[in-house]
């Protein structure tokens, strides 16, 4: 029995004139999802996007797990693909929903019929699949209100499609036709939710991290690569650069108020951060941060940090409580990475006693102890690259990034 996946989209339909931009790119975000696991033919069609395997190795489960995780997908069935032809349609339905109806009371049958030539109407083809079903499994009755099963049939273009219930898929819009921005990324629980966030709004992730070695151990910096490649799962290929960030920290601590330390070291993230957002055309910053979370994060804290960043940053948890972080951490599958225990730079040096209202002026006034672009210059030479894909992690040599992207 051959098997198709159809693919509803959500929003991309309102895109008017847009549209077809849109849907161009989420059919090269699925292309390359389905990347080693077989041969397909993948094409658009009256707003449904269908993928057809072409030979029969192809792992159709793994093509559906992958598919939940592309953004610009609202809903997509597992659906068996039949000829044209009444007999064929209500053996299929037969057939290829028999786990389903075996394990249900009631069922009712919902028939689209694009293919205005077929010679029966909707109400017809539902009427003869439910008739048949009901010879096939006699335990079974109809319930049209709140059936245990709906059983559809899709009559197009094609060929007759027959299917149970759409799953629900990942929402947003196709990554890459949001623009670029990247995400300042710490082992933490915000920083990924954060960035799975921006990716479903279309959003094409550059990630940097910044490490504190000696301070901070290389399994804290191997814990945000597997935050990434979670995140990945979603967004794609990610860009990641760690920034080595002790020396700027102890200089900090040596020179600089211990109460606006936290303060002016998220001022030089910024400064960091924004240089390697311009060298890969992000035109914004991404920061996990909620007001009021910690107290770096009021409002007179991050109007200071922002003071210092010459693009704009944009934070998509600021609303958004603990709790409701922990549970879109559990679904995106990041929160048993995040809380594994090892530190981060933004800890290993926390002050006693952090001021929560800082103002512009004793930042700037503290700020002249510093050689401010020497330290950023710095931790800029220090920065190493990666790239995260499906493939998995690859180094990549200074100077080469732009080139191989």
């Amino acid at each position: 029995m051959k098997e198709t996946i159809l693919i509803k989209l959500g929003e991309l339909v309102l895109k008017g004139l847009n549209r077809s931009t849109f849907e161009a790119v989420l059919l090269k975000n699925i292309r390359r999802r389905m990347t080693g696991l077989g041969d397909f033919e993948i094409r658009s069609a009256q707003s449904t996007i269908y993928i057809i395997p072409q030979d029969e190795y192809a792992d159709m489960d793994e093509v559906q797990e992958r598919i939940g995780r592309i953004f610009g997908i609202v809903a997509y069935s597992r659906a068996c693909v039949v000829e044209k032809d009444l007999h064929a349609i209500c053996r299929a339905a037969a057939d290829y929903l028999r786990p389903q109806l075996e394990e249900i009371s009631t069922f009712k049958v919902e028939t689209k019929r694009s293919d205005k030539t077929f010679p029966y109407d909707s109400p017809a083809i539902s009427r003869e699949v439910g008739a048949y079903l009901l010879q096939q499994y006699p335990h079974l009755s109809v319930n049209v209100h709140e059936p245990d099963l709906i059983v559809r049939v899709e009559v197009r273009d094609f060929g007759a499609y027959v299917h149970g219930a759409p799953i629900a898929g990942a929402g947003g819009i196709p990554v890459g036709t949001g623009g670029k921005a990247a995400i300042l990324i710490s082992g933490g629980l915000d920083s990924p939710v954060a960035a799975w966030r921006m990716a479903r709004r279309g959003v094409e992730l550059t990630a940097i991290h910044f490490a504190s070695p000696p301070y901070t151990s290389e399994l804290a910096e191997e814990k945000v690569i597997r935050l990434l490649q979670k995140v990945g799962q979603w967004a794609g290929r990610i860009e990641m650069y760690t920034v080595h960030f002790a020396h700027l920290q102890e200089e900090l601590l040596k020179k600089c108020p211990e109460d606006l330390f936290t303060i002016l070291m998220r001022r030089f993230m910024m400064r960091c951060a924004q240089a390697i957002a311009r060298q890969n055309d992000c035109d914004a910053l991404i920061t996990g941060e909620s007001l009021g979370q910690v107290a770096s994060q009021t409002i007179k804290a991050i109007a200071c940090t922002d003071a210092a960043a010459g693009i704009p940053v944009f934070r998509p948890l600021i609303g958004t409580d603990k709790a409701e972080i922990v549970a879109e951490a559990h679904r995106i599958g990041t929160y048993d990475i995040s809380i594994e225990p090892f530190e981060d730079c933004c800890t290993v040096f926390t002050p006693r006693h952090p001021r929560t209202r800082p103002t512009l002026a004793q930042l700037e006034e503290a700020e002249q102890a510093l050689d401010i672009d020497g330290l950023v210059e710095e931790c800029l030479r220090g920065t190493t690259h990666r790239r995260i894909t499906f493939r998995g992690v690859q180094e990549v040599p200074a100077g080469q990034g732009k080139k191989d992207r």
